[in-house]
């Protein structure tokens, strides 16, 4: 079933997209459905909300990432995913650092290992 994943969903601030998208990640597809969501101060948690619904749904998609301080606007979402495909990881932004307190996969982890 994971043979057909092979993108990677980004859902970001700018800086962060536009180097995903540098580095080759960006794709389009027929019904011009983007791998990508750029997340301002304007964007509407719906829309995240949204973006992060249909990346988990596709199955052309092997990995989201998500800026942390964003997955924080939808954490009740974030934290309800389940799935190990595609795989979901929480990264830092230019302006907002890696906080491992609130990443929901790291939770995970450490639930089920005891600590």
């Amino acid at each position: 079933m994971a043979g057909n994943k092979t993108l990677i969903a980004v859902i970001g601030d700018e800086d962060t997209v536009t180097g995903s998208l540098l580095a080759g990640i960006g794709h389009i597809n027929e019904q011009q459905r983007k791998n990508f969501l750029v997340v301002d101060a304007k964007t509407q948690v719906s829309t995240i909300e949204s973006a992060f619904q249909e990346y988990t749904e596709r199955k052309d998609v092997a990995i989201v990432l998500i800026n942390q301080h964003l997955a924080e606007k939808i954490r009740t979402t974030v934290d309800r995913y389940q799935q190990a495909f595609p795989a979901l990881l929480e990264i830092p932004s230019k302006d907002h650092p890696y906080d491992p307190s609130k990443d929901s996969v790291l939770k995970r982890v450490q639930k089920l290992s005891g600590d």
